[in-house]
């Protein structure tokens, strides 16, 4: 690549215009000011673009992407009830092509690298007499054609597995988590495995047991763990009470990661910097979900590292990081009736390296620096124009957006232009998405999803 503006978001580095040469391994092999030095194969003029790292979400769910749209007016449980009822009536071969869609849309809009929560194998129900309860348990395909829609997508993914030792109990759930860490390694292409992690649920079980088990296996594999935790304010003081589990479970340090930590006591915060533990903000799901706004500010003058998360693609609804730091900087802003308080590279930054860094993988990712994957995005800020360039990330945060993204490199490869991904079966994962959920819809009993030339909308 030559003449592009690069941000490359490595620490104490610019912007500046130049050049960056990609190994046949997909990694970066040469980067610097000004003419490249002379070199063979492709090359990319990216005169006027911009050339930024691919975005990193720290945070997601993307078997929901075909979910966009329930409980439009919910906060989070019954969100998560609605959702869930139509994924009771979804099959193993369904979850391969929800994931894969889920992929591909994040590709599309530049996300390169993603944190992932598969859907257990457990589908758990509310039940208002009982609380949350196993609605189906299903076998290992239901876990696996996810992973394998993952490892065929291209998009590089951390696999995080939940151990449900609620429904299978202490020892078989050990088991299903060897069972599954292994699955994910063999699926995955060795350039697109990021790790394995612990999907964190002490938010939703009912004995201390759980966060021990959580810690066990942490210190077994030597991986990380991320809880969604005060994500809602709703039954709020029995959410901030588990946090002391996860402390006696000896769970806090870094590699403890809490998604959301929207509600935090001032105690749990104080724990959380002292023992360098990780939170992941999301801000437009927060929003979509009236989840509140996490105290971002706070936490980063703590010293607490934070990354940023695009979560279900069916609460942020267009899969756009650049709406993400926009309404994560605003909200900031609006909360401290400051403007300063926080300001587009410190944003971007924590939606690319800074993610990567809060996932234990900032050695492979979120930078454009050598040695890592040449995982980038061409923005054209002419293309719609977005008028003179008075400050490079103001422009490139504020101003830039879906619309001036024209391509995304995944190891030096183009993927997509304008926003359609390159993949084999990028248009086969749109019809297949559109008839199997119908089918699952069906199958539960519930209202099919609309069509465009249909009349009346559906509402759950």
């Amino acid at each position: 690549m030559t003449n592009g503006l690069l941000l490359t978001m490595a620490d104490g580095q610019e912007p500046f215009t130049g050049w960056l040469s990609v190994g046949a391994d997909g990694r970066i092999t040469g980067i610097g000011r000004g003419d490249p030095p002379a070199a063979e194969g492709t090359v990319l003029d990216a005169k006027g673009k911009m050339i930024a790292p691919g975005f990193v979400s720290a945070h997601s769910h993307l078997h929901t992407s075909g979910l966009r749209g329930l409980a439009a007016g919910e906060t989070l449980y019954p969100w998560v009830r609605a959702n869930n009822e139509v994924l009771l009536g979804a099959a193993d071969e369904d979850m391969y092509w929800f994931v894969l869609h889920g992929c591909l849309d994040f590709l599309a809009n530049g996300i390169t690298s993603a944190y992932n929560f598969a859907l257990s194998r457990v589908i758990w129900l509310y039940d208002e007499k009982t609380g949350d309860r196993p609605g189906q348990v299903r076998a290992e395909d239901f876990v696996n054609r996810q992973f394998d829609a993952a490892a065929e997508s291209g998009l590089r993914v951390l696999t995080a597995i939940r151990l449900d030792d609620e429904a299978f109990g202490r020892a078989r759930a050990l088991d299903n988590f060897g069972k599954a860490a292994g699955e994910v390694r063999a699926r995955t292409p060795h350039e697109a495995f990021l790790g394995i992690s612990v999907y964190g649920a002490v938010q939703w079980s009912g004995t201390p047991a759980t966060a021990g088990l959580e810690a066990e296996v942490m210190a077994r594999y030597g991986i990380t763990n991320q809880a969604h935790f005060v994500e809602t304010a709703e039954n709020l003081p029995a959410q901030q009470a588990k946090f002391d589990w996860y402390a006696r479970a000896g769970a806090l340090g870094p590699g403890m990661v809490f998604g959301h930590f929207v509600h935090p006591t001032d105690e749990m915060v104080d724990a959380v910097a002292a023992a360098g533990c990780a939170v992941v903000w999301q801000p437009t799901s927060n929003g979509r979900l009236g989840s509140g706004i996490a105290d971002v500010v706070r936490y980063r003058e703590r010293g607490i590292r934070v990354g940023m998360g695009l979560d279900d693609q069916s609460c942020t609804d267009i899969s756009d990081p650049f709406g993400n730091m926009r309404m994560g900087l605003y909200t900031q802003r609006a909360r401290r009736s400051q403007a300063s308080v926080l300001m587009p590279r410190e944003v971007l930054r924590m939606h690319t390296l800074g993610s990567a860094e809060v996932l234990g993988v900032a050695d492979l990712v979120g930078s454009l620096e050598v040695g890592k994957f040449a995982d980038f995005l061409v923005v054209d800020p002419a293309q719609p124009d977005t008028g003179p360039m008075w400050d490079v990330y103001a422009t490139y945060v504020l101003a830039c957006g879906q619309r001036n993204l024209k391509e995304v490199y995944l190891g030096g490869r183009c993927r997509t232009v304008d926003g359609e991904v390159r993949h084999p079966l990028a248009a086969q994962a749109r019809t297949e998405l559109h008839v199997r959920l119908r089918h699952a819809a069906r199958r539960r009993g519930l209202p099919e999803p609309f069509r465009p030339d249909q009349y009346s909308a559906v509402r759950y």
